[in-house]
């Protein structure tokens, strides 16, 4: 099967952290035998090869070079709506992603488009789709649901894509039902999450006792890791409070948090506001090929989520769990669909700083739960949530999309012949 992928986010050189779960997919499709077209935007930034397994394409669609500024976790302020430049950029964008993909589409051939995020990947996707004949599968992460509703232009987009779909997939529970509220078919529906690839991140203790000392963490401190963009959606601000709760006030733990984002100096002010600067260690971004000694390093890792804006289950969550981890998040935002409660992690109340407190002392005080969780945690990714699975999950909705297009344009020849 040849399997035509559109995003705008895509790794753009060696350990770019922007759209590393679609490369994991799309390579993950490679190795399961299937040829994988990539179309993405161009970016200066690119120093990558862009043949191999996957094929990877770029498009231009502003000059000079340096105005190429839209994807790459650029786009939005906050994750709550799109800046300036990404506005004027669009229309420019929507043109030369279209005239590119059906203009490689029609000689390539794929027998299906997957679009990620519904704009403005989804809509490209559905107006290739449409004219070329190709069905159309759309993936939704997270933001693009809330871009989608800004405005009646955007919503006419998003619904003509939901229209072409003959599959929609979502990482949460509350992603999909944002998108229902836009008009999408909730039989189309499918929950697939991003995941996570075992045999690359698991446990290994090479490295951690230099990190540790490189971050002045005290030997026998037990370290939280939190891992994301440092936007709202995330509620890394909750956990800065559940460090000044009274559960763990007194108790040695140490913060540890990876990713940049318009909240990050605010939350660094909240935790000097409240005491507890000492406990945290933000260190910004951290290649892909370092990440593994962080979540290695953890005793445990934090996903406190929020419903508001929506969000999808965060790939940090599968990682932190290949990697033999226990999780403690939110009961929103696609954590649910990886963390069993009390198994493999600990699910709290969302914005419930006290909540939060109160189940990570619970770890904190239990080495031995920690240990269990993680294993737990560890086995489901092998067993069910690592890309081999997903991957295949996938490929079966893939092949029943084509079989029913090769059904449909049989059909019509048929019913032209006759007549």
């Amino acid at each position: 099967m040849h399997i035509g992928v559109l995003t705008h986010n895509y790794p753009r050189f060696a350990g770019d952290f922007s759209g590393v779960f679609v490369e994991a997919l799309c390579q993950e499709f490679a190795v399961q035998g299937h040829a994988v077209t990539v179309w993405t935007p161009y970016d200066p930034a690119f120093a990558r090869p862009l043949s191999g397994p996957v094929n990877l394409r770029l498009y231009r669609y502003a000059w000079p070079a340096s105005l190429h500024r839209l994807g790459y976790m650029r786009s939005m302020q906050s994750d709550l709506a799109l800046r300036l430049d990404s506005y004027l950029l669009s229309p420019a964008f929507f043109a030369a992603g279209i005239a590119t993909v059906l203009r490689e589409a029609r000689q390539r051939r794929p027998d299906v488009l997957h679009a990620h995020w519904l704009l403005p990947n989804g809509f490209i996707g559905a107006v290739a789709g449409r004219r070329l004949g190709i069905p159309l599968v759309v993936s939704v992460p997270g933001s693009d649901a809330q871009v989608a509703g800004k405005n009646p232009l955007f919503r006419s987009m998003a619904r003509f894509a939901f229209r072409q779909a003959g599959l929609l997939t979502a990482n949460s529970e509350s992603l999909r039902d944002s998108v229902i509220a836009l008009g999408a078919d909730p039989a189309k529906f499918d929950m697939i999450i991003y995941g996570t690839d075992p045999a690359v991140l698991r446990p290994d203790t090479t490295g951690i006792e230099a990190l540790a000392a490189e971050l002045g963490i005290a030997p026998g401190t037990v370290i939280l890791l939190g891992v994301g963009r440092m936007v709202y959606k995330k509620g890394f601000d909750v956990l800065v409070r559940a460090l000044a709760e009274p559960p763990l006030a007194q108790r040695e733990v140490v913060a540890v948090m990876v990713g940049q984002g318009d909240q990050w100096a605010e939350w660094q002010t909240l935790g000097a506001a409240l005491g507890v600067a000492h406990r945290l260690r933000w260190v910004g971004t951290v290649p892909k090929d370092r990440i593994g000694v962080y979540y290695n390093l953890a005793d445990a890792l934090v996903m406190p989520a929020v419903s508001h804006p929506a969000d999808g289950l965060n790939v940090c969550v599968l990682d932190a769990m290949s990697c033999a981890k226990p999780v403690v998040g939110s009961n929103v935002a696609g954590n649910p669909l990886a963390v069993v409660d009390g198994v493999t992690g600990l699910l709290v109340q969302e914005q419930d700083a006290l909540a939060l407190a109160v189940a990570l002392a619970r770890l904190v005080d239990d080495p031995a739960l920690r240990r269990r969780m993680g294993a737990g945690g560890r086995a489901r990714i092998e067993q069910e949530l690592g890309w081999p699975h997903l991957a295949r999950r996938y490929v079966d909705h893939f092949a029943r999309l084509q079989e029913k297009n090769v059904t449909a344009k049989g059909a019509k020849s048929r019913a032209e012949n006759e007549r």
